[in-house]
């Protein structure tokens, strides 16, 4: 993101009242002249699809859809346009301007956006699936709103727990939808005969909003503990998500690695993966490296020293202006308003409450893990 200078989501909140320092420019679109994965892949012959939630242009400049999925390499685009919430999550999906487009026609009301989406995702495989595809699946689930169907929230609210972490049901309704279309992309896979010749990456852009208001006054609709806070914030509960790969005949089912790797990796790793060499020039300035060698032996590392953060704005959810270093166990952060600096021991205190910059306990871990 600081590359490309797109270091905040997209519009952003601007500076708060309290600001101690200014906003920066920066670029509230994905620019022409970076390749992305869909590019690459096309160029050697892959069909790419598009489907959900694309957020890369400000509301203010709907106009502007030489941005959109299909000039960036898509072939087809189904749902990716400005807004990075729908107005509904039930048909039509609308709610003032806020909407979800392009779709094909059809639908009917009491559909569901997940399911309505899933629908479109299975016809692009069904239509490719003697060729070489890329589907990108950008779930609009579980972002705010929070809406679940019916049937699946009065079968949660009967599970509740009150003294459990997770207690909101509609929450779980909607990832019981997410589920539910993973499952059927799988089916999809294995009715066509392709589910052994097919890559499956799933992951997300950020932790659970966590202990904040949100959307039309909703409260935080989930936990991420033993992380500390939630989307928004510097802390891991913001910032780590989990990264599931099943590549049949490298992956094993249930292996683990404990690599920490960024979403900048994807591109370099999926390119060795498809044996794609993609555009020499753009790959000179790629950040990111393949995680091939760790599927195959999650007992690898990839020699990185380190993954770093550049965060120069305000958030809803609490960050102000910082930076952060993740090398080995360690994570450091610095705050920008003040130059103040905290550093946690992951391992040990994966929650992030043993500030060890500030309690001089350096030393001892020190002796344990290099920095």
């Amino acid at each position: 993101p600081g590359r490309l200078n797109v270091t905040d989501w997209i519009p952003g909140y601007g500076a708060p009242p309290h600001a101690k320092l200014r906003v920066p420019d920066w670029t509230m679109r994905l620019e022409h002249q970076h390749v992305s994965i869909a590019e690459a892949l096309k160029e050697a012959g892959y069909k790419t699809a598009h489907v959900g939630k694309w957020h890369l242009i400000p509301r203010q400049q709907a106009d502007l859809q030489e941005y959109f999925p299909e000039h960036h390499g898509f072939d087809i685009n189904i749902g990716g346009n400005e807004w990075g919430i729908p107005g509904s999550y039930f048909h039509p999906y609308q709610k003032g301007e806020r909407r979800v487009y392009p779709l094909p026609p059809g639908g009917k009301e009491g559909d569901y956006l997940t399911d309505r989406l899933t629908d479109e995702a299975l016809k692009i495989i069904d239509r490719w699936a003697e060729e070489p595809f890329f589907l990108y699946f950008a779930y609009y689930t579980v972002h705010t709103l929070i809406e679940g169907k019916p049937e699946w929230v009065e079968e949660h609210e009967a599970r509740v727990n009150p003294d459990a972490q997770h207690t909101n049901p509609v929450y779980a309704a909607m990832l019981h939808s997410l589920d539910e279309s993973v499952a059927r992309i799988l089916e999809k896979l294995k009715e066509l005969g392709i589910e052994d010749n097919t890559i499956i990456i799933m992951t997300g852009d950020n932790g659970g909003a966590a202990g904040l208001p949100w959307i039309d006054g909703e409260g935080a609709p989930t936990n991420n503990a033993p992380l500390r806070a939630g989307k928004g914030s510097v802390y891991e509960g913001g910032v780590r998500v989990p990264t599931l790969v099943c590549w049949p005949g490298v992956t094993s089912p249930g292996s683990v690695s404990s690599e920490p790797v960024m979403h900048i990796d994807y591109y370099p790793t999926i390119l060795e993966m498809a044996g794609v060499e993609g555009n020499p020039e753009h790959n000179r300035s790629v950040d990111g490296v393949s995680l091939v060698p760790i599927l195959g032996d999650p007992s690898r590392g990839l020699g990185r020293e380190a993954l770093f953060w550049h965060y120069p704005h305000y958030h809803g959810g609490g960050a102000t202006p910082y930076g952060a270093i993740r090398a080995g166990d360690w994570r450091l952060v610095e705050f920008y308003e003040d130059n103040r600096v905290e550093l946690y021991h992951l391992a040990e205190d994966i929650g992030e409450t043993n500030d060890v910059a500030a309690t001089g306990s350096l030393e001892h871990h020190a002796r344990r893990s290099r920095p």
